[in-house]
């Protein structure tokens, strides 16, 4: 019987060529004058370690926002803190990595993430090689001991206190191996491999390296463009080709990491979620390119001047609340609460209380002698912050 063959879709992503420039100068020269202004305004200012690690916070919450997903700000701020007042749900676990892995991207080089080395340790698999080729070493070698598996029969024959005669002890022996070996696979930064993965959860015709390939092939041939259009490229480039399965929300931070390996952004890594948000839900995705294009550009200057707006309101509030730290002692805990505040969009009695190194009680003392505003309800969801 005849046999029907289905053609493969094309991963690759295809640059528009010509570039509708008519459509996209204008956006383009915004969202450049936008992003230089908020990066120029914190490159100099006093919060500006505060202002990023609030925003990090807001983006993660945006990102499930525009997946569908609703996780609210004081729950991923407990439980980054471990101190989760109810269980976490699904959506808040996703939302924390999403916190954890803009933290990772913000710290490291400005070219690390969108490196293939930077890929790999992103999406859980450096280290993977060295670890199989170590495991391949140790199975030519003999069991797993240091040194080889060539023993003397003296050393065979010798008796060995008595672990052959007790079962607890010998499982209590397994169960360190076990566990050495598991620490020495954290260590190496090792994963599951790819034949390891559940089918169900993973499609195993989708080959994840060929498609970050794709993509690393379009972030070349943007270097010839202006970064803001160079990480709006990324950006519909990552959604069209689709290289990991589970992380559609790393397109964007990487799109981000673009910016600043281009050096348009020095002092901050840009909310693209956030940004992504503000944009009305019909206009998000166009058919046409030229359009979409159009709308990761608008983006790109919403969330720049949001961050321009939150920067100024936050700086304001720091000045007036410094004002009643005046004629206090040296051992005064105010300062570091206000310090403390400014990294954080809400806090709680229990989070000062850890950061300071005081009691709860102790906490909400100071939380109204600095004249915080509070932001939730009594009792274990009580919360402040400086809005």
């Amino acid at each position: 019987m005849p046999v029907k063959v289905i053609n493969t879709l094309q991963n690759s992503y295809p640059i528009p060529d010509p570039l509708p420039w008519d459509q996209l100068a204008g956006p383009l020269a915004i969202a450049e004058d936008a992003l230089a202004r908020l990066d120029e305004r914190l490159a100099k200012s006093p919060i500006r370690d505060g202002w990023v690690a609030r925003t990090h916070y807001t983006d993660a919450c945006a990102s499930l926002w525009l997946e569908g997903e609703l996780v609210h700000l004081e729950d991923l701020v407990l439980h980054d803190a471990g101190m989760d007042i109810r269980a976490p749900t699904h959506e808040l676990t996703r939302a924390h990595a999403v916190l954890r892995t803009r933290r990772r991207i913000a710290d490291a080089k400005p070219d690390w993430a969108p490196s293939p080395a930077g890929l790999d340790n992103l999406r859980g698999r450096s280290g993977q090689g060295e670890w199989e080729a170590g495991r391949g070493n140790q199975k030519e070698a003999e069991p797993g001991f240091v040194g080889g598996g060539e023993q003397d029969e003296a050393d065979l024959d010798a008796p060995l206190g008595g672990t052959e005669s007790d079962p607890h002890l010998a499982a209590a022996f397994a169960a360190v191996d076990a566990a050495n070996a598991k620490a020495e696979r954290t260590l190496a930064g090792a994963s599951r491999t790819e034949s390891e993965r559940d089918p169900l959860v993973y499609d195993p015709d989708w080959d994840e390296d060929a498609r970050l390939d794709d993509w690393r092939a379009v972030i070349e041939q943007t270097r010839i463009l202006p970064p803001t259009l160079a990480a709006a490229l990324a950006t519909e480039a990552w959604d069209a080709i689709a290289p990991l399965q589970h992380t559609p929300w790393l397109g964007r931070l990487l799109a981000a990491s673009v910016l600043r390996a281009r050096a348009k952004t020095r002092w901050h890594l840009p909310c693209l979620h956030d940004g992504l948000k503000a944009i009305p839900r019909e206009r998000r995705r166009p058919r046409d390119a030229a359009a979409r294009l159009a709308v990761q550009l608008e983006a790109i200057t919403a969330a720049a001047a949001a961050g321009l707006k939150d920067h100024d309101r936050w700086l304001n509030q720091r000045t007036l609340l410094a004002r009643k730290l005046a004629g206090r002692r040296a051992t005064s805990k105010l300062p570091a609460l206000l310090d403390y505040m400014l990294t954080r969009p809400i806090a709680s009695a229990g989070t000062i209380a850890k950061e300071l190194k005081i009691t709860p009680r102790a906490a909400q003392d100071l939380v109204g002698e600095l004249g915080l505003r509070e932001v939730t309800g009594r009792g274990r969801y009580r919360a402040w912050g400086i809005l």
